[in-house]
């Protein structure tokens, strides 16, 4: 293969078809020096993509984007949304573009774009690149998402670019993430079109959003309702696991139900049902307990955006909307009492019991993560690693009496299945993107490494799955925009 040789992606773009009024056409930028950090080649594979051929020379010109491979039909999107609560009318992709769409080995449609490709119309002033430290966060933390269950994004390559962005903390070295998604249509999508008053776009959005996600779904009240009833499954396993998004604005929830847009993005460490790491959400809007109510309110715009889809007259659509948003709250409720009884051990839900062991861990800020996992060793009998975290034995004995005399197995096997050993730990994330910095990646494939199996022990790495020593605790997270 010589150095002009493109990757072979067989691209199918259905999205390109649609009016030109959803986005803009346009090639990314190139860049001055791009040098491949890593293939994810059980994703290539998965895409039917040759992994050698994206690490070729021409395949890192494909995903640095100085050379759109043959097929993309490369385009940024528009959408509006609602951020930390304020209205924009037009946001779209300001550092992306989507090169196109391909049909995955089981059938299902896929998006591949490049984040950090440069400016678009909807930069708004700003410059269109990614610093190298959110394209490793968000390798690394959508990667781990997906081994931990969650729907997720995927990060099939990243690249450096060998050029100097400029933010508030000084020049940092840039980078291009290759992000797969189910599709990167957003609440803020319909939100563009609905305050625009187009119900033809609208309606072809309806359309095609359920021909590509929910095909169960009849019409604008069947999509609201797939789409409410994904959210609800989807933001409780982030409470089940200590994920906090960090920016749920509505340009940033997805319509398939995917985790998307890892920016300021973090896990628990200690346990604190108000903790948030955004730098930029200094009021706690998205702090971790926040995050289910935020998740009905961004629903609430998308049920205000297919208001003149939903009925004849505004009264029985204002019904429709009104009536599929208020089954989220129980939606919702359902699946965190049967995840956190998984996590728990019991037959059925208990939502008292974990409630209880929750205000245990906040009243002394215990580690979210081995808690959960050492609750599964005492399931074999092995009490003292558990106890070690708490220092009021007390109260923690009273609890464990009740889970005791609760009906279920508490197979620590199972429960081990359910509560990882290891997680996308913040100071262990920085840590990577540090030396990242400096150009060495060693430490991001080696957490990548153990990330991919969070379930089991893994021998020799014990670092990965302690909580951060004092000096290394991340109070803050930044995006990179």
């Amino acid at each position: 293969m010589d150095d002009l040789t493109q990757p072979t992606i067989p691209f199918d773009n259905s999205y390109a078809r649609l009016p030109e009024r959803f986005f803009t056409r346009l090639d990314p930028t190139p860049v001055k020096a791009p040098a491949l950090i890593r293939v994810n080649e059980p994703l290539a594979a998965e895409l039917g993509l040759d992994p050698a051929q994206l690490a070729a020379p021409g395949g890192v010109a494909a995903l640095s984007g100085n050379r759109p491979p043959a097929g993309a039909a490369p385009l940024a999107q528009v959408y509006a949304g609602h951020q930390f609560g304020g209205w924009s009318a037009q946001l779209g992709d300001g550092r992306a573009i989507l090169l196109g769409e391909v049909v995955d080995r089981a059938g299902r449609r896929r998006d591949i774009q490049l984040k950090g490709s440069g400016p678009t119309p909807y930069s708004r002033m700003g410059d269109g690149r990614a610093p190298l430290g959110p394209v490793l966060r968000e390798y690394i933390v959508s990667e781990a998402m997906a081994a931990l269950g969650a729907p997720t994004t995927r990060a099939l390559a990243a690249v450096a670019t060998g050029e100097t962005v400029l933010r508030e903390d000084g020049p940092l070295p840039g980078g291009v993430i290759t992000r797969v998604a189910a599709s990167h249509i957003r609440v803020g999508t319909f939100q563009y079109f609905g305050a625009r008053r187009d119900e033809d776009a609208l309606a072809r959005l309806v359309d095609y959003c359920i021909r590509r996600h929910w095909p169960e779904a009849t019409g604008a009240a069947g999509l609201l309702e797939a789409v409410i009833a994904a959210q609800a499954r989807l933001i409780a396993k982030w409470m089940s696991l200590g994920f906090i998004h960090g920016v749920m604005n509505t340009d940033n929830m997805a319509i398939s139900g995917e985790t998307i847009d890892y920016g300021p993005c973090a896990f628990l460490d200690g346990f604190d049902p108000a903790k948030k790491f955004s730098f930029i959400d200094r009021q706690g809007r998205y702090a971790y307990a926040n995050q289910p109510g935020i998740g009905h309110w961004n629903l609430s715009r998308l049920a205000v955006a297919l208001i003149p889809l939903l009925g004849e007259t505004e009264e029985a659509a204002v019904n429709v909307a009104q009536g599929a948003l208020d089954a989220y709250p129980g939606l919702f409720e359902a699946e965190w009492r049967r995840l956190f009884g998984l996590k728990l051990g019991l037959e059925g839900p208990d939502a008292g019991l974990a409630e209880e062991l929750l205000a245990l861990m906040a009243a002394e800020g215990v580690d979210f993560t081995l808690t959960f996992r050492r609750l599964a060793d005492a399931a074999a009998g092995e009490e003292d690693a558990l106890r070690s975290l708490f220092a009021d034995g007390a109260a923690l004995d009273a609890w464990l009496g009740r889970w005791r005399a609760a009906p279920g197995a508490r197979d620590a096997a199972a429960m081990r299945a359910a509560n990882p050993l290891y997680i996308p730990r913040n100071h262990l994330v920085e840590q990577a993107i540090r030396a990242g910095y400096a150009g060495d990646y060693r430490p991001f494939e080696a957490l990548l490494e153990v990330l991919s199996n969070p379930f089991d022990m893994q021998e020799g790495h014990e670092r990965y799955a302690a909580p951060p020593a004092l000096d290394e605790v991340v109070a803050n997270t930044f995006c990179g925009t």
